[in-house]
């Protein structure tokens, strides 16, 4: 199954110039259609400071002239693919094993 990305909200935050000085970015991922018994979704989030750790992460630019391509760009992809990619093989590709009780066993003697 195909596995679908989009972000579902960008927050921006502005100075005093209306210039972007920070986002927050939330991701959503789906494998296959809802009511499959492949469909799994997830969302991740993350916020991206325009300078953080003295590494200048984006230019500073109005909130109007971002694209949706450069907020992709500005998010963690690969990691959140592996995270996602693991959350499925453990929940559907290969989930784990349910034991359940056997009430009626009796004691052996």
């Amino acid at each position: 199954m195909a596995v679908t990305k989009a972000i579902v909200s960008c927050t921006p935050y502005v100075n005093s110039n209306n210039k972007v000085t920070k986002w927050n970015i939330s991701m959503k991922y789906e494998n296959g259609s809802e009511g499959d018994s492949t469909y799994y979704t997830s969302t991740y989030s993350k916020t991206i400071k325009q300078v953080e750790d003295g590494v200048t992460n984006f230019t500073l630019k109005a909130k109007t002239s971002w694209t949706n391509a450069q907020l992709v760009a500005l998010c963690p992809v690969s990691e959140w693919d592996v995270v996602f990619a693991s959350q499925v093989d453990s929940v559907i590709t290969n989930p784990p094993d349910i034991s359940t009780p056997d009430i009626d066993f009796p004691v052996p003697s």
